[in-house]
């Protein structure tokens, strides 16, 4: 009998580049547009070039840049031969880099001429063993460009994928100075069913332009532009996130889908511009990563006039868990604002449990732990068993995010199991705080934390960035929360700063909070 190959995700380019070859598939900030043929052409002298130098199935590619066309199409020559790309954060340091490469095992490197010092490191260590070494925008005097190895001659012959759906077609790395970092090994079956859930559940057309302001070395980055390619879709694609540019393609009338985190909502909607458009053409906005504030989800409502999605999930291990949808946030803006603080329910393809420390499930008002089964887990944490062991139980991913469920099913986060604060023997799940102290008027961001007591063990501490002109007092927080939430939950610190410490997704470190605190560099 034979057996057909299934049609691998790096073949998605070449099947839209066949039948609709003008169609525009990526955009740069600018307006400069690239069609679905010329980005196929560059994929596939990208991945000869690769082959060339002597990489094939299952080796590793690393990037160290920042967003652009070129930086896609490496991603989509990587997936074409079956190698595997380590896309970097390119906020990392030199150590760190050196660190996950090293960890990697990478046979080639791309990166950008911005980040040749931190590189440099690495290329010290691994020079010798390395394939291949290439600058996405160098002047070719220490390595060859980009340009230079893709070259200028079309390569018309047929290049089919050959990877399967349990290859491993990226591997995501945590940052790290020392110690084992962790790899995050996502598979073609997981990426492929991420793009289905997320494609579907967006509702995107052929034709349509979509922007995420998510980066492409971050799940939600590269698995929006995957969105986009399997429908046939085109992707606009900034080198980073910046308000003012993004502004200016939302009121063009072209943009129809974005996905942002609060932080970069926050900052469109704080620009004097933003109500001098009636955004013509903007379908929906999808939004998520932190917490968004009540105050902040009515006011997109009012300006952007879109759908709104909220959506959640441990992305890097496990994709979209749940989805908060237009018509949920309609129902909430029509009266049940309650609503405003859900997660929503379940993705399409996910089932999702919430459970004890023992795994057993709980009830409905019950705090749980999420577990979730889909095919957009991860294959597990690379040479890294016993880890993968405690976060996959017979087939259930388990990141550590508490929640509980209505009696409607709607969820509701109650924070991280890390983040738990216990005060005087009582549990306090932060993110109830947040969802009160967010719908305070003068709050644009905030987080809870806490804080070593010799007496009850800790005390909840709240960090506030408040809005312009503000100014916000303990007394007047805990007057706001007074009636809304238990005693013991109240803060009993504020601390006001100018800047939250995030990671490159806007995802707030509560860990560095706590330590800024402790040692007294934020007070």
């Amino acid at each position: 009998m034979t057996v057909w190959p299934r049609l691998a995700i790096g073949d998605w380019i070449t099947l839209h580049a066949r039948y609709q070859p003008g169609a525009d598939c990526l955009v740069r900030g600018d307006g400069e547009k690239l069609t679905y043929q010329q980005v196929d052409s560059q994929v596939t002298r990208l991945a000869r070039a690769l082959e060339r130098a002597g990489l094939s199935r299952g080796d590793r590619v690393g990037i160290m840049a920042t967003d652009s066309p070129e930086y896609v199409a490496l991603q989509l020559a990587s997936m074409k031969l079956g190698t595997t790309f380590v896309a970097l954060n390119f906020r990392l340091s030199g150590p760190e880099v050196t660190n996950l490469l090293l960890t990697s095992d990478i046979s080639a490197l791309f990166f950008s001429d911005r980040y040749r010092d931190v590189v440099a490191q690495t290329r010290a260590h691994r020079q010798a063993s390395l394939a291949l070494v290439a600058c996405f925008d160098g002047d070719g005097k220490e390595e060859p460009t980009y340009a230079e190895v893709i070259g200028s001659e079309e390569d018309e012959s047929e290049l089919v994928s050959p990877t399967q759906d349990e290859d491993i077609i990226s591997l995501a790395l945590t940052s790290g100075t020392t110690g084992r970092p962790k790899g995050v090994m996502q598979s073609q079956r997981m990426m492929r069913s991420l793009v289905v859930s997320g494609a579907l559940e967006l509702g995107l057309q052929p034709g349509d332009l979509i922007y995420s302001g998510a980066p492409l070395f971050h799940i939600s980055g590269i698995g929006h532009l995957l969105y986009g390619l399997s429908r046939g879709s085109a992707s606009l694609v900034l080198p980073q996130f910046d308000a003012g540019t993004v502004l200016r393609w939302l009121q063009s009338g072209h943009l129809r889908h974005a996905m942002l985190i609060p932080s970069m909502i926050i900052a469109i909607l704080e620009d004097p511009r933003v109500t001098e458009s009636d955004y013509e053409g903007l379908r929906s906005i999808m939004y998520g990563g932190a917490p968004m504030p009540p105050s902040v989800i009515r006011r997109m409502s009012e300006v952007f006039r879109c759908d709104l999605y909220n959506g959640f999930g441990a992305g890097t291990e496990a994709g979209g868990q749940a989805m908060f949808r237009p018509a949920d946030h309609r129902r909430a803006l029509a009266g049940e604002e309650h609503l405003l603080g859900s997660i929503g329910k379940p993705i399409y393809g996910c089932d999702l449990k919430l459970c004890d420390a023992e795994g057993n499930e709980v009830g409905d008002g019950e705090v749980g732990e999420i577990w979730s089964r889909s095919e957009s887990v991860m294959s597990g944490y690379l040479g890294q068993p016993e880890l993968t062991a405690q976060s996959l139980r017979d087939g259930w991913f388990r990141a550590g995010d508490l929640a509980w469920r209505d009696k409607d099913g709607y969820l509701f986060l109650a924070g991280r199991a890390d983040d738990m604060i216990i005060r005087g023997g009582e549990n306090v799940y932060p993110v109830e705080i947040e969802e009160v102290i967010a719908d305070h008027p003068d709050v644009l961001e905030l987080a809870v934390v806490g804080e070593p007591d010799p007496y009850w063990g800790e005390v909840v501490d709240v960090v506030v960035r408040q809005a312009e002109g503000a100014t916000i007092t303990l007394e007047d927080l805990q007057a706001h929360c007074r009636g809304r939430l238990a005693s013991y939950k109240i803060p009993q610190r504020l601390i006001i700063t100018s800047e939250l410490p995030k990671n490159p997704t806007g995802k707030i470190r509560k860990g560095e909070l706590r330590r800024l605190i402790t040692t007294g560099e934020l007070s």
